[in-house]
């Protein structure tokens, strides 16, 4: 066998092996008398089928199938020896006939070569990364949904205003009979909204479906029932009303405080405000850093030219599905695809370059963190140790799952990486304004 690799320019290069018979000859052999005595053919007693008959029969594919293992092997031996950076896989160069009794047989592969490049990680436009701050309107609405969510019920005969309407729904048509609550504020017809104030408890009103809420999720989460389902002009939800009662917000005072926090952890509004206002910022965090990385994905991609081997890419995209693209469909392919490959290509420098490549013990204590955070939120603040380890490793035993959480730390150590080695410029914003700013259509 003998190897030999030509470059055709700086992005490819071209792979060919050169086999002799001998290097597969022995290999053959052996599939074939394994052939032989398993064979059932017509006029023989297995096991006893003439040899030179099996050769005629199976010899041209088994030699075809022992010279593709041994090409794939070697292939892979020669690119990892060699420490080629290859994108993609490589092609073989298809000819017409092959003549397999040849005493040797030339097989040629195309392979394209990862470009090297300098990194670059600044110029003189500087990125923005947002930090959203809640602002006291914000604020203000979640102590009032905290102080409901702790505050006593009243029962009341009436609809007036902002009581909750415990109902049943029922339709018919749709075989419904659900129980949900509901608020004035949710119902889309002030005819709806009158009739409702109007009555009582044990009384049962119908209205015309579509009419009922403002919001077509309202339809699914409270009746069951997709809005387009129940869109019709004659279909018609009868609302059974089961009682009425006001929700009378918990008092600012330090029974409530306990019940938010751990005792004596929050004394004042003030401190309450404070807290709520970092909570706040805490959730939008996530939203700011996969913006700054989205952004930092594209500056990168947009600073760093360098060439690709975009023609060997071209057919590699066509070839490489079960269903081969046409030529035009793979062009197409590219162009979607070109700006990932590059981004692709500056992440792995920057990782190799930094460093920032996973530890197995760093991912067992990430995938360990995010179990406890998992459990904490159910209840269970102190898990064992033992019971995290089996956790974990079942976790790991699925591919899909284990990726994932490798996906999300190497984001990790990058947004780290980027947020210290970057120009950014910190923009503070209330979230209404990220949003515009952030995800307007001139982005």
């Amino acid at each position: 066998m003998k190897i030999t690799r030509k470059n055709k320019d700086a992005l490819n290069s071209t792979i060919s092996i050169i086999l002799k018979q001998t290097d597969f000859s022995d290999n053959v052999m052996k599939v074939l008398k394994d052939y032989q005595k398993k064979a059932n053919i017509p006029g023989f007693r297995q096991g006893h089928v003439p040899i030179g008959l099996i050769k005629n029969k199976y010899e041209t594919s088994i030699i075809a199938d022992e010279v593709n293992k041994i090409l794939q092997e070697t292939l892979t031996k020669y690119i990892q020896k060699e420490k080629l950076e290859i994108l993609g896989n490589p092609m073989p160069i298809l000819k017409e006939n092959i003549n397999w009794k040849s005493q040797e047989i030339t097989f040629d592969f195309e392979i394209g070569l990862s470009p090297n490049f300098e990194l670059k990680l600044k110029s003189k436009k500087s990125l923005v990364q947002y930090k959203i701050e809640a602002d006291s309107k914000m604020v203000n609405e979640q102590l009032f949904y905290l102080q409901k969510k702790y505050g006593k019920l009243e029962a009341k005969t009436k609809i007036i205003k902002s009581e909750e309407v415990s109902v049943q729904f029922l339709n018919q048509e749709n075989e419904v009979r659900k129980n949900g609550i509901i608020e004035l504020t949710l119902i889309k017809n002030k005819k709806i909204i009158d009739l409702l104030k109007s009555s009582k408890i044990n009384d049962t009103i119908e209205v015309k479906a579509k009419d009922l809420f403002k919001n077509e999720n309202d339809y699914n989460r409270l009746i069951g029932i997709p809005f387009e389902k129940i869109n019709k002009p004659n279909s018609t939800i009868k609302i059974l009303i089961n009682e009425i009662n006001l929700r009378k917000p918990a008092e600012l005072n330090t029974d409530f405080f306990n019940k938010l926090y751990k005792h004596g952890k929050i004394k004042t509004v003030t401190e309450l405000k404070n807290k709520i206002k970092n909570e706040i910022e805490k959730q939008y965090e996530n939203q700011s850093d996969q913006k700054l990385f989205n952004d930092v994905t594209k500056f990168l991609t947009d600073i760093n030219k360098f060439n690709l081997p975009k023609d060997f890419l071209i057919k590699w995209m066509q070839n490489s599905r079960e269903k081969p693209l046409s030529e035009e469909e793979s062009k197409q392919e590219y162009v979607k695809s070109e700006k990932g490959i590059r981004y692709q290509l500056i992440e792995e420098k920057i990782i190799i370059s930094n460093k920032l490549q996973i530890e197995s013990a760093e991912m067992k204590s990430f995938a360990k963190e995010i179990v406890k955070n998992q459990m904490a939120q159910y209840g269970r603040l102190d898990p064992e140790e033992k019971e995290l380890e089996g956790i974990v490793n079942n976790i790991f035993k699925n591919k899909d799952e284990a990726k994932r959480l490798s996906d999300q730390l190497i984001s990790k150590k990058l947004l780290k990486f980027y947020k210290e080695n970057l120009v950014l410029k910190v923009k503070k914003v209330n979230y209404e304004s990220f949003i515009k700013e952030a995800y307007s259509s001139k982005q």
